[in-house]
């Protein structure tokens, strides 16, 4: 069987995913099923993977989302502890005071506070917590979590404390031939190595992400401003380009000096001291104020569950100060730290004593494993719980409430993760052998061996990369973000997507005759487009829909996100293959061209008014 329709054969879940979930618009809960189903039956009637492996992808799926879904409990338990508590009015308030224009509070929640929590967490945790505090402050459900999941890309590389790269991009790396030989030529040791390459990741999201701001509320006005114009974003483009510069500066600083665990934390925290202190004085400030329509002027698609409900906002409490009111963030935010950076706490949550865990399932040689006390689900529902005595909430609000509401909102987010992570362990564990070497796919398909054979050698996804690479040749650099997206759309895990595809990154820059510099600069591209994909990624999708109540929107979501990720993907290719060129060449002015296309085409697509057909 040739390579073609080998890669066809392994496109075929994903196309089930956007044809099904993406184009007809199908709720997660039934689109997910059919794609795990197809996935399914290529890995066992086409992909030659034994029956016990099938299963045991499958287990470890199960226990993956019942992971994700704690997660998500944890977020809207403290989302709606905080609401009884009246300290949600509180921090409206204070929003109102910095800046009413829903522009500003966006880029402050979603894009610095959203970075932040990346840096300590990760593992989309960012946009289950933003995303509900956006519908706190009063954003339509959809804008809330479009809005988390495009800012999920800059700070992704270096998430939960550098995960990504220190064992994602390390763990695809370490003890590979290919990787000694480019070390060598680098005359470094593997550790200063794998460091260049964190400032190489640093460096492109910093060039490419100082965007994102920008095109994040570009695509606010235009999918849920009462004129649909991108136009009414873009003028928020001084404020816009300072939040972003006020990340991405020290985020770059932070990845130069101290390495890839802090940039994406620090950088989050350093920009918002900036950015808040800034808009406090009035600076950079838009001249407009950008509002959403009254809400019975929404689209029903933009209303979740949670905002159909007749609920009673409490009041602001006239006893929690903003400082108390946002207090449980700070706690949320400490407490990651602290638990993702001091060792001894590290070990104790993640001891054997306290992991679940499931080895060598259904004898497939797949692990699976919880360790719900270092999940930051229990962070968060430890901190509503200490939320119950700092807003001594025994006098006021109804605590069982909360406690309802996100009971509620885990049973109907569940059957779709239930499907969706199973249908990636599948797709991911297609080949157990993994990928040993690109030329042994190469030598495997020239000599004409059996399908099953050839899936000996490659995954399904690793097929795909291979697909992409034969028809990319010198220009790979270009389409190595692609790959890492992914990986990442697959995954749901920028650290997955590394782990898979960084061996794959460099040997194919060795065989296209790039030296230790650009086989360096295409692993960079990898991690900087696994963050990308992170934008479009189902499960996460479907988390951050979950934590608002907005479920069956899935595909509505993804269908807005792509269009940052496309331009992620592009202006990300297009940077590296004028960093790889080297010199003052023609990539750089495509770099720009490109950019500056993708801002045009917002200043000219200014959208429909909202009663005429096919607004969305």
């Amino acid at each position: 069987m040739n390579l073609g329709l080998m890669v066809i054969t392994a496109l075929l879940p994903l196309l089930t995913v956007a044809i099904f979930l993406v184009g007809l618009r199908w709720p997660a809960k039934y689109a997910m099923p059919l794609a795990y189903i197809v996935a399914v039956v290529v890995a066992l009637g086409f992909w030659g993977t034994d029956f016990n492996v099938v299963a045991g992808a499958s287990a470890n799926g199960v226990v993956t989302a019942l992971n994700i879904l704690f997660i998500v409990f944890g977020a809207i338990l403290l989302l709606y502890t905080l609401r009884e508590s009246g300290a949600i009015a509180v921090i409206q308030q204070g929003f109102s005071d910095i800046s009413p224009d829903r522009r500003v509070q966006a880029i402050i929640v979603a894009w610095l506070f959203g970075s932040l929590i990346e840096g300590a967490s990760g593992f989309g945790t960012p946009a289950a917590i933003a995303a509900p505090l956006l519908v706190a402050l009063g954003f339509p459900a959809m804008a809330a979590v479009v809005s988390a999941m495009i800012i999920q890309s800059t700070p992704v590389s270096f998430g939960a404390v550098g995960t990504p790269i220190i064992v994602g991009v390390n763990a695809g790396l370490a003890d590979q031939s290919v990787t000694e030989r480019m070390v060598e030529a680098a005359g470094i040791p593997y550790a200063e190595y794998l460091n260049q390459i964190g400032m190489q990741v640093a460096m492109v999201h910093a060039l490419v992400g100082v965007f994102i701001p920008l095109i994040m509320v570009g695509m606010l006005t235009r999918f849920f401003g009462a004129n649909r114009s991108f136009m009414e974003g873009l003028r928020a483009w001084p404020f816009a380009l300072f939040a972003g510069v006020s990340f991405v500066v020290p985020y770059y600083a932070v990845a130069a000096l101290l390495g890839p665990e802090f940039p994406a934390l620090l950088g989050g925290l350093i920009g918002i001291a900036i950015v808040v202190t800034a808009a406090r004085r009035g600076l950079f400030l838009p001249k407009d104020t950008f509002q959403f329509e009254d809400r019975e002027h929404w689209q029903p698609e933009w209303i979740s569950v949670l905002q159909r409900e007749t609920q009673t906002e409490r009041p602001a409490d006239a006893k929690l100060s903003q400082f108390q009111a946002w207090l449980p963030y700070v706690i949320v935010a400490v407490l990651l730290v602290i638990t993702r950076t001091v060792d001894p706490v590290v070990d104790a949550l993640r001891s054997p004593a306290v992991t679940i865990s499931f080895t060598d399932i259904f004898g497939s040689g797949i692990n699976a494993a919880s360790q719900p006390l270092y999940l930051p689900g229990f962070i968060l529902l430890v901190t509503s719980v200490i939320t119950y005595f700092l807003h001594k909430m025994w006098t006021h609000g109804d605590y069982r409430n909360a406690w309802t509401t996100a009971g509620k909102t885990i049973i109907a987010a569940g059957s779709a993760l239930i499907f969706a992570v199973p249908m990636v362990q599948v797709f991911i564990n297609s080949a157990p052998g993994g990928l040993d070497n690109v030329a042994d796919i190469q030598a495997a398909i020239a000599d004409g061996v059996a399908l099953g054979a050839v899936a000996q050698v490659a995954s399904m996804p690793e097929m795909l990369a291979l697909g992409v690479s034969a028809l990319a040749g010198e220009l790979w650099p270009l389409f190595a973000p692609l790959v890492g997206g992914l990986g990442a759309f697959l995954a749901g895990s920028n650290t997955v997507s590394n782990m898979m595809f960084a061996y794959f990154q460099i040997s194919t820059a060795e065989q296209i005759g790039l030296g230790s510099f650009g086989a360096s600069m295409v692993v960079a591209l990898q991690a900087v487009g696994g963050a990308g994909g992170n934008m479009i990624t189902v499960h996460n999708v479907v988390a951050a829909s979950a934590t608002v109540g907005l479920l069956g929107r899935e595909g509505d979501v993804i269908r807005k996100t792509l269009i940052p990720m496309m331009y992620y993907m592009g202006a990300a290719g297009l940077l590296g293959m004028a960093i790889i060129s080297g010199g003052a060449n023609f990539w750089y002015a495509g770099w720009i061209g490109f950019v500056a296309l993708s801002l045009v085409f917002m200043l000219v697509n200014r959208g429909r008014h909202p009663g005429a057909p096919g607004a969305a």
